[in-house]
């Protein structure tokens, strides 16, 4: 080594400088503004033409909790509860047979989806009611007979009429659910001795629920709407209780503002039903379970704290 040549030390070492801090500007997306200006004068307009207009809003609260009123919540609730049990046990039912390799199950399954989605509910809730002028007795042999009339009560025709067409959409949503688990998983539980019905309920549909779950509730929702149809054969459920009601007071449109309330309250809460069941079957299928709407409130306000913070 020469005498030239020194050993580095610290003082040799280059300066270090520490960089600025990087200040983030938020773009500002003015369309957005403009927007929500447009928005809101739209609702203002719409608020007030309704407040100028001729309508007794003091009839809503007046009758909201009326025994009348709670009575056809009851009915909706219990159309719906019924129906829809009708219309899952008939999906599952159908869809094993739509994909049933025997084609006569097969046939019927398809023609009964075919039909019953290509009419609509309307006309099968009147085609049930009107019966009675086609056939005068029901005769079942020893089991029940009694005249048409008495047999097919408005309740009957109600669950008949939307149970069954239920049923034909609940099909669909439960073969696509079965048809999204692997054929292997079938195929291995039948190489362990498994029959094929203990196979689809201890293996094929405990892992379809994940697939079925969310159109359900869906379903659900829409049928709670539907059932304001079998007003038309004089079920006294929401509608008919409200039309009624407003027919003997006098304030006919307020008593369909105020139905239509009690749907909006029964759907949010249905709906929110929903979500939490949505997200229990998304457990082990998501790596990040969706945020819950206080979640989502609290991420919001974190969100425009830290904004303000960038901004200021």
């Amino acid at each position: 080594m020469t005498t030239d040549m020194k050993k580095a030390g610290p003082e040799d070492a280059p300066p270090t400088t520490t960089p600025a801090a990087i200040r983030a500007i938020p773009v500002r997306h003015y369309g957005r503004y403009v927007t929500a200006v447009i928005a809101i004068a739209v609702l203002v307009s719409i608020i007030y033409a309704f407040a100028q207009g001729k309508i007794r809003w003091g009839a809503i609260p007046d009758y909201f909790f009326d025994h009348r009123i709670i009575h056809g919540v009851g009915q909706t609730l219990l159309l719906t509860v019924l129906s829809m049990a009708i219309g899952i046990v008939g999906g599952i039912i159908l869809a094993v047979m739509r994909l049933s390799k025997n084609p006569v199950t097969s046939s019927i399954s398809w023609f009964y989806i075919w039909f019953f989605r290509g009419t609509p509910v309307l006309v099968q809730l009147m085609v049930w009611f009107n019966l009675g002028l086609v056939f005068e007795y029901i005769n079942l042999g020893p089991i029940y007979k009694d005249y048409w009339s008495s047999f097919m009560t408005p309740l009957l025709t109600a669950l008949l009429g939307l149970g069954l067409n239920e049923a034909a959409y609940m099909a669909e949503i439960c073969r696509a659910g079965l048809l999204a688990v692997d054929e292997g998983q079938t195929e291995a539980a039948h190489a362990l001795g498994m029959s094929h019905g203990k196979t689809l309920r201890r293996i094929v549909v405990p892992q379809a629920m994940r697939v079925i779950v969310p159109p359900t509730g869906n379903e659900v929702i829409n049928m709670l709407k539907t059932t304001s149809l079998v007003a038309a054969v004089q079920f006294y459920e929401l509608l008919r209780t409200a039309q009624d009601i407003g027919q003997t007071s006098g304030a006919a449109v307020e008593m369909l503002f105020l139905a239509a309330a009690w749907y909006l309250v029964l759907t949010t809460i249905f709906s929110i039903g929903q979500f939490y069941l949505e997200r229990y079957y998304a457990r082990g299928s998501s790596r990040s379970l969706p945020l819950t709407p206080f979640q989502k409130i609290k991420a919001n306000i974190a969100s425009f704290s830290n904004r303000s913070a960038v901004s200021g």
